[in-house]
């Protein structure tokens, strides 16, 4: 990956979760290659936590489907978690965006996903979001 040319873009932003979160679309077709999804998670509070995160994509930024393959592993009361995957971008519909479902009894834990990719020449940050 060209440095010049890394982009970081936040599908979930850093926060404390309660309650199911639903990140924001973001262009893949901006970038080349592959695209590292990453996901960084605290231990979660509650009777029961649970926290699971997966990757889906979309043709037009509106209807959403589960991307194969593409679920980190649970989170839970008992760990904390970082983990990555990949995307191969020219895999994958025009948009992608992570979506993290909470469970259990009153659900807390800060949760937060990255992805981190090689932007096509000619492209800059300002037209990836």
């Amino acid at each position: 990956m060209s440095l010049n040319r890394a982009n970081v873009v936040q599908l979930i932003p850093c926060q404390n979760a309660t309650s199911t979160v639903t990140g924001t679309g973001v262009d893949v077709h901006s970038y080349t290659g592959t695209v590292q999804v990453v996901l960084a998670s605290s231990v979660f509070g509650g009777t029961t936590p649970t926290c699971n995160v997966k990757l889906q994509d979309s043709p037009d930024n509106s209807a959403w489907s589960d991307i194969s393959g593409a679920t980190f592993t649970e989170v839970t009361d008992a760990s904390d978690l970082t983990e990555m995957i990949a995307l191969k971008v020219n895999e994958q519909a025009k948009y992608i965006r992570a979506v993290a479902t909470l469970a259990g009894t009153s659900p807390d834990g800060n949760v937060a996903v990255v992805a981190v990719g090689e932007l096509q020449a000619g492209r800059n940050a300002s037209q990836t979001i």
